[in-house]
């Protein structure tokens, strides 16, 4: 079984436990392939601890998580030297950072100050503690979650630490019918318990060669530019999205279209993540720091910007 498969395995172990959400997984593989990370806001309940649990489940890596708390210190998340007495000498005790899969949950929780303590690990893939850096080993995911900012207790991502997030996520609520399914899913049993790995972390490092080769024109570069750029130009962005978000969006799309079973980008691939990868790295003009509307204008911008014809 190639590597695309082994993540396609993936998505159906996770489907087994969450309802109705086979897009929101898709996205969730396409960030883990891209070498990116995932932000899960949605209010308490809605399975989004559990959706990172299935992950952790189907893949063989390490996995650890972090219950994001007030009163947590960024050592807590990085590691800390400590004194060995009989060594005569500090010794490096690893935090949870140094493994495969961690998730971050409720991350808005914890205060700026720990949250900055995410930042080089999530942006080069190393931990620096008393002048000493240390590589993470790859493949290093974080998936993190967090309520909604205008739960009370919490602190609102700043824009450094969100602009890491190659995409922000929300589940929300199922349906009728898919309310009844969960119910019947777990009316005898825990689902979860019962999925183990499909795959392990070298397929994960495979299918992000093989993404790479994925094909995209130059006229789809150019729509790409023209989208980021019309998030610059608009009265009601007071920062719109910077270089890094426009490569953020070509790797997705990239990692997107390869698990479509494509060898090539089509524009319809650039719209479906446009919202999913851009929106948050949005400031509104009118109310800074919030990105309530950012999803609304991000969709205006797929509305006016013109797509590429197949005349190329």
């Amino acid at each position: 079984m190639g590597a695309r498969e082994d993540i396609l395995a993936i998505e159906e172990n996770i489907d087994r436990v969450l309802v109705g959400r086979r897009r929101t997984i898709r996205l969730v593989l396409t960030a883990l392939v891209a070498g990116g990370h995932v932000l899960l806001e949605d209010v308490p309940g809605t399975g989004k601890t559990m959706l990172a649990k299935s992950l952790a489940r189907s893949v063989a890596v390490d996995f650890n998580r972090i219950q994001f708390t007030p009163d947590l210190l960024p050592s807590d998340v990085t590691g800390l030297s400590v004194w060995h007495e009989g060594e005569k000498a500090f010794i490096f005790k690893p935090g949870p950072v140094f493994t495969g899969i961690l998730l971050a949950d409720e991350i808005n929780r914890a205060t700026p100050r720990t949250q900055a303590g995410l930042l080089e690990c999530m942006e080069e893939r190393q931990v620096t503690v008393d002048g000493e850096t240390r590589a993470l080993k790859e493949p290093f995911f974080v998936i993190a979650t967090q309520n909604p900012v205008e739960t009370s207790g919490t602190f609102p991502l700043p824009e450094a630490q969100l602009d890491r997030f190659l995409m922000k996520l929300s589940l929300g609520f199922p349906d009728r019918n898919e309310e009844i399914a969960v119910l019947r899913r777990f009316l005898t049993d825990d689902v979860l318990s019962s999925i183990g790995p499909v795959t392990d972390g070298s397929a994960i490092l495979r299918a992000r060669e093989e993404a790479k080769k994925i094909e995209i024109s130059s006229e789809l570069l150019g729509y790409i530019a023209d989208l980021t750029l019309a998030t610059r130009t608009r009265g009601d962005v007071a920062s719109g999205v910077s270089p890094r978000g426009s490569l953020a969006l070509l790797h997705a799309v990239q990692v997107y279209s390869y698990l479509e079973e494509r060898d090539y980008v089509v524009p319809e691939d650039i719209k479906a993540l446009a919202v999913p990868v851009l929106a948050h790295r949005l400031i509104l003009a009118h109310s800074y720091g919030r990105r309530a509307d950012g999803p609304a204008v991000i969709r205006e911008i797929l509305d006016s910007v013109p797509v590429p014809t197949e005349s190329f």
